[in-house]
Formats: structure tokens, sequence, C-alpha cells
């Protein structure tokens, strides 16, 4: 099973230096876990303050080998610059493509890179399966599949398992994880659903 980690250091401590500390530590024990991936995913910060991190989190990944893969949320060019694993890239028509991206690396002198992809509809998975092989992502994430709860409210309905497994289906042969509202009690039937994984940021606090 794939299991596939997303930041939010914001959720960890009340102060910038606080959450960067604790962020890293959380990175550490994920990796001595066995975690296969981590997607750095704050948004809020600036393009130095976003590198610096990544590096920081790389130099704390690697030193726990074999290290997760740390992709860079949208930033491709920040992801080259830190010589991060891959990039997340979302459904977004201004976003660009798995394809674009390698060959940023490959300008680079870089690895390949694993591309991970959002998708929410099943439009959006036809869509990155039917790419050419060069430009199809590494991985797909999907959802929400479950309903999604933040303070006891309900901020995103889950799709559920016979859209998941349909996903799967129609992503074939791209590994699709579960993404949103994963819990560990729903980790088994998403799985079953066909999911080569699970996608989270709350089950990996």
């Amino acid at each position: 099973m794939l299991r596939y980690a997303i930041t939010d250091r914001a959720s960890l401590a009340d102060d910038e230096p606080h959450r960067q500390a604790a962020l890293l530590a959380q990175a550490a024990r994920l990796a001595a876990e066995g975690i296969n991936f981590i997607q750095l995913r704050e948004r809020d910060l600036s393009a130095a303050s976003l590198a610096s991190l990544a590096r920081n989190l790389l130099a704390t990944l690697r030193s726990h080998p074999p290290a997760p893969r740390l992709l860079i949320n949208s930033r491709a060019d920040i992801a080259v610059a830190t010589c991060a694993d891959g990039v997340h890239l979302t459904s977004s028509p201004n976003e660009l493509t798995p394809a674009q991206v390698r060959a940023l690396y490959a300008s680079a002198s870089l690895p390949e890179p694993v591309i991970s992809l959002s998708c929410h509809t099943l439009a959006d998975v036809a869509r990155a399966a039917s790419f050419a092989s060069n430009d199809r992502p590494t991985l797909i994430l999907f959802g929400p599949v479950f309903e999604k709860v933040v303070a006891e409210k309900v901020v995103a309905a889950g799709t559920g398992l016979d859209l998941l497994r349909a996903a799967c289906v129609a992503a074939a042969p791209i590994p699709v994880l579960a993404l949103g509202g994963i819990t560990r009690a729903n980790t088994g039937p998403s799985l079953v659903a066909g999911a080569a994984g699970v996608a989270a940021i709350r089950l990996f606090l």
C-alpha cells in the first residue's frame, strides 16, 4: 500500500519557527515509519521561504534511507531548484503538464520526477489516462472520497467508494490514491475498491 502525506504546518504550532520545526520532526517520524511520499503544500509561503523549507525537508528525509519522495505542490520551479523528487499538479487548466515538468527536470539534468495529479471527477481521470505515455502522471490522487469534516462542520461531501472504484478502472495503469476524509477505518475499503494507497493530511499527523 502506498502512503502519501500532505503537509499542513499551520496545524502543528502557533508561530512560524515552531511550525517549521514541528514539520521537520513530523517528516523525520514519517520517514522512519517508511512512508512513500510527502507533498509540501504550504501555499502561503513566499517562493524563497518555500524553497528554504523544501531544502530542510529534503535534508531531514534523506537522513532516513530509504527516504520518502518529496513533491512540491504546483511549483515546478522550486522543485527543480531544490532538487526535490517531483511535483504535485492540480487539475487546473493553467497548470503545467506532466510532460512539461519532465522536460524541466531533464533540462536541469535531474532524475525523472514523480508527478502526482489531483482528479475530482471521472472526466479528470479519463483525461489524464488518455495522455501519451510521457504526459501521464505517475500517480493520481482522487477525491474527496469520504466526507471531509473540519471543526465539526462538513466542508466537502464524499464521492464514495463506487466512484473511487470507477476512477481506478478508468485510470489504469496509473495508480490511484484515495484522498479526502481518509481514516484508518476506511483505508481498507479504499484498497478493496482498487486504490493503490491513500493520501491524507490528518491521518499522518
